[in-house]
C-alpha cells in the first residue's frame, strides 16, 4: 500500500468524523426547535419571530450534511475496495461470529438520524399535493401533482398529474421526479409549517385557477397566518402593469435556487 493510498484514506476518514459531528450538532439544534415549537407553539404568531425559518434551514443543513457524508462514504469505500487484493476477499470476510451477521463492503452507508428523519417525512407526503419541477416528455415546468409514491432508496418520487393529458383520451400522467425536484406545500390544517414572506420577497406560487407555478414577488404580506398573499407573477403584464393577484398562503413556497423559467 502507498504512502499517497493511506493518506488518501486516512483524509476521508478524518472527514467522515467530521461531517457526524457537525450532524450530531446540527440534529441537536434541530430538536431544541422542536421542543420549543412544542412548548410555546404561538411563538411563531409574535412579529418578527424566525423560529420556523430557522428550523428549515437546519433541516437543509442537515440534508447537505448527509448528501456529503454519503458521497464521502462512497470514495472511502472506493478506495479500500481498489486496495484489498484479489482472491483473498472472501478469506477476509469470514464470520468472527456465526450469530451475528457481519456489515459488508456491499451495505449502504450509514445514514445519519437527521437524514433518515428527513427521508421518513418525505415518505409520508403519500396522498399529498407537491409542487414539482417536471423534465420529462419534453417538458421542463413547475406544476402541483399528487404523491404516488417515494423510493428511499433511489430518492425518487412517483407522482400523478392529475389535470387531462394532452392524448385523445385526455389521461392523467405519471412521472418520476427526483427529491430535490419536490417542494412539499404548507399544510393548511398545520400552519406551523407556513413561512413568512415580506414583501419583495421572489416565491413560486400556484397561478389563479391553474396548476402551474410561476415565479412572483410579494406585494402585501399576511396579517394573520390563514390570510392569503398579495403577489405580482413575472410576465403577467395587462396594459403596461402586472396585476395583483390573490393567492392562498398554502398555495405559495420559497423559490427554488437556480429557478428558470
Amino acid at each position: 500500500m502507498s504512502s499517497p493510498d493511506i493518506a488518501g484514506i486516512l483524509e476521508n476518514s478524518k472527514e467522515l468524523e467530521r461531517l457526524r459531528k457537525e450532524q450530531e450538532e446540527v440534529l441537536l439544534e434541530i430538536n431544541k426547535m422542536h421542543k420549543k415549537l412544542q412548548s410555546t407553539p404561538e411563538v411563531v404568531e409574535k412579529p418578527g419571530d424566525n423560529s420556523l425559518s430557522k428550523l428549515r434551514m437546519l433541516y437543509i443543513q442537515a440534508k447537505e450534511l448527509s448528501v456529503t457524508e454519503v458521497s464521502v462514504s462512497s470514495q472511502f469505500l472506493a478506495q479500500l475496495d481498489a486496495l484489498i487484493p484479489s482472491g483473498t476477499t472472501g478469506q477476509q470476510r469470514k464470520r468472527t461470529d456465526g450469530n451475528k451477521k457481519r456489515k459488508t463492503d456491499s451495505d449502504p452507508p450509514r445514514l445519519s438520524p437527521a437524514m433518515q428523519n428527513y427521508l421518513e417525512s418525505l415518505a409520508n407526503l403519500k396522498g399529498e399535493h407537491v409542487a414539482a419541477r417536471v423534465t420529462d416528455a419534453g417538458k421542463d415546468e413547475w406544476f402541483v401533482v399528487k404523491v404516488i409514491h417515494f423510493d428511499k432508496e433511489t430518492r425518487v418520487f412517483e407522482v400523478l398529474d392529475e389535470e387531462p393529458g394532452d392524448d385523445e383520451e385526455g389521461n392523467e400522467q405519471r412521472h418520476k421526479v427526483p427529491m430535490s425536484q419536490i417542494i412539499p406545500f404548507p399544510r393548511r390544517t398545520d400552519l406551523s409549517t407556513a413561512q413568512d414572506f415580506p414583501p419583495g420577497k421572489h416565491v413560486l406560487a400556484v397561478y389563479p385557477e391553474t396548476t402551474a407555478l410561476y415565479k412572483a414577488t410579494v406585494v402585501q404580506a399576511r396579517k394573520r397566518k390563514t390570510d392569503d398573499y398579495i403577489l405580482e407573477f413575472d410576465d403577467d403584464e395587462e396594459d403596461g402593469s402586472l396585476p395583483q393577484r390573490s393567492v392562498p398562503f398554502h398555495r405559495v413556497v420559497p423559490l427554488p435556487e437556480g429557478y428558470r423559467q
